[in-house]
């Protein structure tokens, strides 16, 4: 547990923010102004944002206490399954129902009412009619069918009802925060953050700042590339030369002898053309 934690890449951004407040503290302004050589802003910064890890560790126990925080905060319902509690949409209702004993009975009468009036009414309405359609005269099937409509009305009222007190709990208890999240604990959450800020910049950043004004600037890294032979290092090194290949181009007439160099005529022989022969009518 004395280690340092490792500084979580999400959590860099709040570092690199903190880090530009710190090189706009007076102190650290007043130090870069004075005419003695030292590095500039900008070779801070870059020195410190490569060393962030190790920066960082000043400030382990604040930020070990932000990270379980913000663990819990965002993990609710794993600690509720490692506490043994219920899960699920029962097991929220049942804890609504423990933690506030007369408060929680009224969801839940919204809920079942217009269930329980509509099964009613349907099995009313189903009674009453055939009533009716067996003893039109009876007044019994009528009184069954009028108590259906009204089974049906009550179950309306109910889900009314329910729906308005739906929205003014969605209301007072904030619609808009994550489903499960803990007010008080994202307060906790937020009020650790801060505390890992301020002991960010008092304890890490600051004195880190201070200690590296006169240290040399941080090497910024060489891209890999094709290594170079150690020959070539030494000094005397020339490098070889090159020449392009000979190359004799063609005579006046685009034809040279065997070898290349000597232009020679070109001789055509013209292709033997015999006439074709004709024989006259008087030979045949």
């Amino acid at each position: 547990m004395t280690d340092a934690p490792h500084l979580l890449a999400e959590d860099r951004p709040d570092y690199e923010r903190v880090l530009d407040e710190a090189l706009r503290d007076a102190t650290i302004l007043d130090a870069l102004r004075a005419p003695e050589p030292h590095l500039n802003a900008e070779q801070l910064r870059t020195k410190a944002m490569l060393a962030a890890g190790d920066v960082a560790a000043a400030a382990a126990p604040e930020y070990r206490h932000y990270v379980g925080l913000r663990d819990d905060l965002r993990h609710p319902a794993a600690e509720r399954a490692a506490a043994g509690q219920p899960g699920g949409l029962g097991g929220e209702l049942s804890g609504r129902l423990r933690a506030d004993d007369g408060a929680g009975l009224f969801p839940v009468l919204t809920v079942l009412a217009p269930i329980l009036s509509w099964s009613a009414a349907a099995l009313l309405l189903l009674i009453g009619y055939l009533l009716r359609a067996v003893r039109p005269a009876l007044p019994l099937g009528r009184s069954v069918v009028t108590a259906g409509w009204a089974a049906i009305a009550v179950g309306i009222a109910a889900m009314a009802v329910g729906i308005v007190g739906l929205l003014l709990t969605a209301l007072r208890d904030g619609a808009a925060r994550p489903a499960g999240e803990d007010p008080h604990l994202a307060d906790d959450v937020e009020e650790a953050r801060l505390a890992w800020h301020a002991a960010l910049r008092d304890r890490a950043l600051l004195p880190y700042l201070h200690r590296n004004l006169d240290t040399d600037p941080a090497l910024s890294p060489q891209p890999a590339g094709r290594p170079i032979p150690p020959q070539m290092l030494s000094p005397g090194y020339t490098p070889p030369g090159y020449s392009s290949a000979g190359f004799t181009s063609p005579g006046v007439e685009g034809i040279t002898d065997r070898e290349g160099r000597e232009p020679r005529t070109a001789e055509f022989t013209s292709p033997g053309y015999t006439p074709p022969g004709f024989t006259g009518p008087d030979e045949v």
